[in-house]
């Protein structure tokens, strides 16, 4: 199948195993959030109980160095990109509404993003990921 949209998923490469894991759940579940029209219907399996919905399009995942990222996130503002973000000082607290301040707390120009969710038009989403490379 093909779409006409692309989500990218960008995790800071120096990260813990751990961080990694819980910094793309985050992040994929925002961009889910952002874009409800992209999810699919409810899975259900042979004894008849439903499941969750799943985003209906493929979520690349990109390693990526700190100024990837920064120049990722600049590059999604400029073209209007759908974007989720998370900042290492978020590893800190403890729920949503602290997360929302240490993200607030941040320099609106140079974020210290850890990692960093994309959808939108492919080619805008690749413009943004030009440089990282697939996590692997």
């Amino acid at each position: 199948m093909i779409f006409d949209t692309k989500v990218a998923i960008l995790v800071l490469e120096e990260l813990a195993v751990w961080q990694k894991l819980n910094v793309t759940a985050f992040l994929a579940t925002g961009i889910a959030a952002a874009a409800p029209e992209a999810l699919g219907e409810p899975y259900q399996d042979a004894a008849g109980r439903s499941h969750a919905r799943l985003l209906g399009q493929p979520m690349l995942v990109f390693a990526a160095r700190p100024e990837g990222l920064l120049r990722a996130w600049r590059v999604g503002i400029e073209r209007a990109l759908s974007s989720a973000v998370y900042v290492r000082a978020m590893f800190a607290t403890g729920h949503d509404a602290a997360n929302r301040a240490a993200f607030l707390a941040e320099p609106p120009d140079a974020p210290d993003l850890v990692g960093l969710a994309l959808r939108g038009p492919k080619k805008d989403v690749d413009k943004a990921t030009k440089g990282c490379s697939l996590h692997p």
